[in-house]
């Protein structure tokens, strides 16, 4: 058993190095999940806060949310702060303020490498790749296909070789070539050896959140008591709006917390379809959503790790189709900050658009949302590259163009750019320079030339001429000869052999017990 034990804490991925820049396909800037230094955009009055908590509380209170799941009326009931009738649950606002008082404001994920733990509160922000889109597109097939594991695999090599990716969300795709009941075991095998990065679960019932804290569990080299000591993996739950909550994500809810797991629930409320058409509105009744779950994970277990998440945006009002990096989008993730800060919880926002292919649309606003997502200090930006139509599609080609923003955004956060050292300030440069020459060749330029600017590795700088004369390669060509690159160049994470065979053992016995449910 000792023996066990020792190995079990050898394990996992604990021999990786996240500060492996992985091969040359293209030169990346460093793995090193950003801090904010800039201050947060808050849109809202101090009145506006309180109005919109206002709201959240009245709905709470007076309304109520339909808890579609008996366990989870039964312990909401045993809290002796709730008032239910039935399925429907409603909170008073001082009960509601003790419970989510007992989540913690910051706290970290750790997985199988614990080099790439990452932190959620504070100025800490995260980014992670495309999750649960059916379809696929890229230059290849020139046509939205259906997914498959390989297109899913490939998707996690990328979310893997990028160091501007923090963690790995649900399926980047959905392999569809696989059986429902054992996709989870499949994917989460191919998660777990193809990357080292913090993982996620799907609350879609009993068996899937088991399978996947185990195997999770078993990845990191972790006995039982070590897993439960502190977050290792983390599930996302949204919400049924409007002002609901079902059955399959309130039972892996309720797993998740008893295990000391990490939880994120993000209402997905559409304005002028789910939700009200005004933002405060919208905004109101997604609050309302979200902190009724994390009163229950703290009923659950007193400092629950909770996270609230926002997923609020407008509908095309001529067609019913939803849009995404809106100004109404980018409003709504910046009050969602001000209040989540409000309720002294880390926050989730998302990296999302409409756009059909890897076109200028996709890029204006998809850079939209993640700019929104960082001006809102949210600490998770789920579906941060790769995601096209609304969330159908998934696309390699969006994926390389996405971390080219991503780093950007990295290295806007860099505190160098706005260092004010003397020797920042450069006096003697200058003084050197004149009025008559330039800076290009004296000793303060060439100390710093190559780290003084943004490298991209997507971006084409050359003027027109020199463009052309290359090929005239857009960008999306390039951004795919890229994706091909890296996966021609790809190299797994380390794992100890036993472990592997641990992890795939554990995969065939559950698929040959059936794996899991295929309704709810």
């Amino acid at each position: 058993m000792a023996a066990e034990a020792k190995r079990r804490r050898r394990g996992g991925g604990r021999a990786g190095n996240a500060e492996r820049r992985g091969t040359a396909a293209i030169e990346q800037m460093p793995w090193s999940p950003p801090v904010n230094i800039d201050r947060p955009v808050e849109p809202l009055t101090e009145e506006g806060v309180q109005a919109i908590h206002d709201g959240a509380m009245r709905i709470l209170e007076e309304i109520g949310i339909e808890f579609l799941n008996p366990e989870a009326i039964e312990i909401l009931r045993g809290s002796g702060g709730c008032t239910i009738d039935g399925e429907n649950v409603r909170m008073g606002r001082d009960f509601v303020m003790e419970m989510i008082g007992k989540a913690p404001e910051q706290w970290t994920i750790t997985p199988r490498n614990p080099a790439r733990e990452i932190t959620m509160g504070g100025p800490h922000f995260n980014f992670g790749n495309v999750s649960s889109p059916p379809s696929y597109w890229d230059l290849t097939t020139g046509r939205k296909v259906t997914g498959n594991r390989e297109m899913c695999r490939n998707l996690l090599k990328l979310s893997q070789y990028f160091n501007c990716i923090h963690f790995v969300g649900g399926y980047p795709v959905e392999p569809q070539d696989i059986h429902a009941s054992v996709r989870h075991l499949d994917v989460l095998y191919d998660k777990l050896t193809l990357t080292d990065k913090v993982s996620h679960a799907y609350c879609l019932g009993k068996e899937r959140v088991e399978d996947v804290m185990e195997m999770v569990r078993i990845a990191g080299g972790l006995t039982h008591e070590e897993f439960e000591a502190k977050p290792h993996m983390f599930t996302n739950i949204n919400s049924t709006s409007p002002l609901k909550h079902d059955y399959p994500m309130l039972d892996g809810w309720i797993r998740i917390a008893r295990r000391n797991q990490a939880l994120i629930v993000t209402p997905f409320t559409l304005a002028g379809a789910m939700a009200p058409v005004t933002m405060a509105g919208a905004v109101s009744q997604s609050l309302a959503e979200a902190l009724c779950a994390v009163v229950l994970a703290q009923v659950i277990r007193p400092g629950a790790c909770c996270a609230i998440g926002t997923f609020t945006s407008n509908v095309d009002m001529k067609s019913g189709a939803p849009a995404f990096g809106t100004p109404e989008y980018m409003r709504a993730t910046q009050m969602t900050g001000q209040l989540a800060r409000f309720y002294k919880l880390p926050m989730r926002a998302s990296g999302v658009c409409a756009a059909n292919v890897p076109d200028g649309q996709a890029m204006w606003e998809t850079s939209n949302s993640l700019w929104s997502a960082v001006q809102a200090r949210a600490n998770m930006i789920y579906h941060a590259a790769g995601w096209l139509e609304g969330g159908l599609i998934a696309s390699p080609e969006k994926f390389v163009m996405d971390c080219e923003i991503l780093q950007h955004i990295q290295r806007y956060m860099d505190p160098m750019i706005t260092a004010t050292t003397p020797d920042d300030i450069a006096i003697e440069a200058i003084r050197e320079v004149g009025d008559q020459g330039h800076f290009f060749g004296i000793q303060h330029t060439q100390d710093r030339y190559t780290t003084a600017f943004y490298q991209p590795f997507l971006s084409d700088w050359r003027n027109y001429e020199a463009w052309e004369a290359a090929g005239g390669i857009w960008t999306a060509e390039r951004a795919h000869q890229t994706y091909r690159d890296i996966l021609a160049n790809y190299e797994e994470p380390p794992m100890e052999p036993a472990i592997r065979e641990e992890l795939a053992a554990f995969v065939e016995r559950r698929k040959a017990e059936g794996g899991a449910p295929t309704d709810f």
